[in-house]
């Protein structure tokens, strides 16, 4: 197995301005590592880009958006070298409502940005991951993507996509590099809010999640690849 290393670590995460995203930002650069992040909040990316300095870069952006990431991407690699660690955070859920009740432009919003985002920002990093012979990939998942519950179809279709296009893609990999899913577990973010509502203070909160979730996710190897893994 070829194991990242954990000294000097770039990793790109997406999904930087909220919940596990923004907690997992601040853990990587505590442990002196350099993140290149997006997020679609304007003052949220400033605030980042304030409090964290070169060599940190932080970019608005919808993943969702092809020419937005491949601009984005485009401008990373002209900069920095290909990440050793590309998390594909960002991810929407719907509102609580029996399927048939999901709005068609709703249904979309969450599969543009859960599945095709994962497969937009793979295809802008990957290739120079590629040429760079090393890195690792994760697209992170959810329970609901092993597993069903009522009210969440649209979100349990695109984690179930977003596990199978990891598996595929670990089969398509060259030496060197790996593609991972992770479902992060139950974690107190505005997401898992809208769905539990109060009770989903009981979990973790994102910061507590992040202490043990980001080593985790530097152990990673490519021995792990096309593995369903959870925090």
């Amino acid at each position: 197995c070829k194991m990242v290393d954990r000294q000097a670590t770039v990793v790109v995460v997406t999904g930087v301005t909220r919940g596990i995203g923004r907690a997992l930002t601040d853990r990587l650069v505590e442990l002196g590592h350099t993140v290149i992040g997006c997020g679609r909040s304007q003052s949220r990316v400033e605030e980042l880009m304030s409090a964290y300095g070169e060599p940190h870069q932080f970019a608005v952006g919808d993943v969702a958006r092809w020419p937005e990431v491949e601009a984005w991407a485009a401008n990373v690699l002209s900069e920095m070298r290909p990440p050793d660690l590309l998390v594909n955070n960002a991810g929407v859920i719907n509102q609580n409502a029996p399927l048939w009740e999901v709005s068609a432009e709703e249904f979309s919003n969450v599969l543009d940005t859960n599945v095709d985002g994962t497969a937009n920002v793979i295809r802008a990093f990957l290739p120079a991951m590629i040429d760079s012979g090393r890195g690792i990939i994760v697209n992170m998942s959810s329970g609901w993507g092993r597993s069903t519950a009522p009210e969440v179809a649209p979100y349990c279709a695109s984690e179930w996509a977003v596990e199978g296009l990891t598996q595929a893609l670990s089969q398509e990999l060259p030496a060197g590099l790996a593609a991972v899913a992770v479902s992060p577990g139950v974690v107190d973010t505005a997401m898992l809010r809208s769905c539990w509502g109060e009770s989903a203070a009981a979990s973790p909160s994102p910061e507590t999640w992040a202490i043990g979730a980001t080593d985790f996710l530097l152990s990673l190897t490519t021995g792990h690849n096309g593995k369903s893994l959870s925090v």
